[in-house]
């Protein structure tokens, strides 16, 4: 504790508080939150928490801490920045099994409470958040999800070693005691559809999130032995690695996940191959550091043009790139070297470039966008005004956070909306 209370007293309660008001998705009350942890009042700064946030202990781990909340921390202009994370994750474990999230909004959830009912479609970080700020709002919540668990990308997602499953369950736990019902092996499309949900509830939230993994569009991507990194963590179909080398195209946390992954696995060696520079790289830097310190090779500015092989994948042609900065945009973009090719033998090649929404949304009869993402408006509303949607399925920023931000507002633009009608 004592550690703790020294790392709060770093924080200078500052008065323009960067790290809530540019750096945090979520808006969490930061120094608000901090300043009660110096006077050793825990629940209260919990409940602060609890204002804004239902995953403390999940974003207190998992977070990009250094590129959000962190990195707009005044102290880190000059030294380093007040560890946020870290005592987020501590508020948020102590209060584990002291303190609920009934403790804190049974009196609202009384004042608040109506005759609506609201289907949320997917156990996610938005559809939890969505269900939580809903039934704060009073209203009857039912999740349908596709798993015999809640938790969506949480579970499936992101390793043990990075986010204990346990945590997890509580969370979900703590959620649920709310009040929410939830309808497990439900599949949308297969038995349930939007159709038939529409004349029983007074709204819908989509959150089934986007976990169809991207691919690069070069010649050999149809060989055996090349995979989707959102899937292999999803469904955890591996082949068998061991004695084998492989390489994880990408630079963010799904990549350090599938790389760090496969190597406690048993692969022979582990290559992490990325177009840009490290600092360019969209994983936090303690990630790509553990990735390192693990024996995980990284081949920076290096791009794979071809993957070769006869049935299987024998081995991948890279180029080397030259960052540029390109007229009227700020950004160093990756230009391939000429004559830099060179050709490395590999096992299997994992593709983890980013996700897209399955092919089945545009089956839904909603207006979706170039990219394939439901078109929603400021309202989280779709082109049905019955049905909303956020998260990755509507385009919303690729973060726990984000995503948890889009079931907040969008639970709150919903209650809005019902109560009037």
């Amino acid at each position: 504790m004592k550690e703790i209370n020294e790392k709060a007293s770093y924080c200078l309660n500052c008065k323009i508080k960067p790290c809530a008001n540019k750096g945090c998705p979520l808006g969490n009350q930061i120094p608000q939150f901090i300043e009660q942890i110096k006077q050793n009042n825990l629940k209260k700064a919990y409940e602060i928490l609890s204002e804004t946030t239902v995953l403390p202990s999940i974003c207190g781990r998992i977070c990009p801490h250094k590129k959000q909340c962190q990195g707009s921390c005044i102290r880190g202009i000059k030294g380093e920045p007040v560890s946020i994370g870290e005592l987020e994750t501590f508020i948020s474990d102590s209060m584990q099994e002291e303190n609920s999230l009934l403790d804190c909004y049974e009196e609202e959830i009384n004042k608040n409470r109506i005759d609506k009912k609201v289907a949320v479609i997917g156990g996610g970080p938005a559809g939890l958040t969505a269900s939580a700020f809903l039934a704060k709002k009073g209203i009857q919540v039912t999740i349908y999800e596709k798993y015999n668990y809640l938790g969506g990308l949480l579970v499936h997602g992101i390793p043990e070693f990075r986010l204990p499953k346990e945590i997890v369950k509580k969370t979900v736990d703590k959620i649920l005691k709310l009040g929410i019902e939830v309808k497990y092996n439900k599949i949308l499309g297969k038995n349930i559809f939007l159709t038939e949900l529409e004349k029983e509830y007074d709204a819908i939230f989509l959150s089934m999130g986007a976990n169809q993994s991207s691919k690069m569009g070069i010649e050999g991507e149809e060989l055996e032995g090349v995979y989707g990194g959102n899937e292999l963590l999803e469904y955890k179909m591996h082949p068998d690695y061991k004695n084998k080398s492989v390489a994880v195209v990408g630079g963010g946390n799904v990549a350090m996940d599938c790389a760090r992954t496969i190597k406690r696995l048993g692969a022979k060696e582990v290559k992490i191959i990325y177009r840009r520079a490290r600092e360019q790289m969209p994983a936090e830097d303690k990630e790509v550091k553990e990735a390192m310190q693990e024996g995980i090779e990284f081949l920076f500015q290096n791009n794979v043009v071809k993957i070769i092989g006869k049935d299987k994948v024998e081995r991948v042609e890279l180029v080397q790139t030259k960052l540029v900065k390109m007229e009227n945009d700020t950004r160093l973009v990756p230009i391939n070297v000429e004559n830099s090719n060179y050709q490395i033998d590999l096992d299997y090649i994992v593709m983890a470039l980013g996700s897209k929404v399955d092919s089945y949304i545009k089956e839904l009869g909603l207006q979706t966008n170039q990219f394939g993402n439901i078109k929603i408006d400021e309202n989280y509303q779709t082109s049905r005004p019955k049905i909303y949607a956020g998260g990755d399925l509507a385009g919303i920023k690729s973060t726990v956070a984000w995503a948890a931000y889009s079931g907040r507002e969008a639970a709150k633009k919903i209650s809005e909306k019902i109560r009037t009608e």
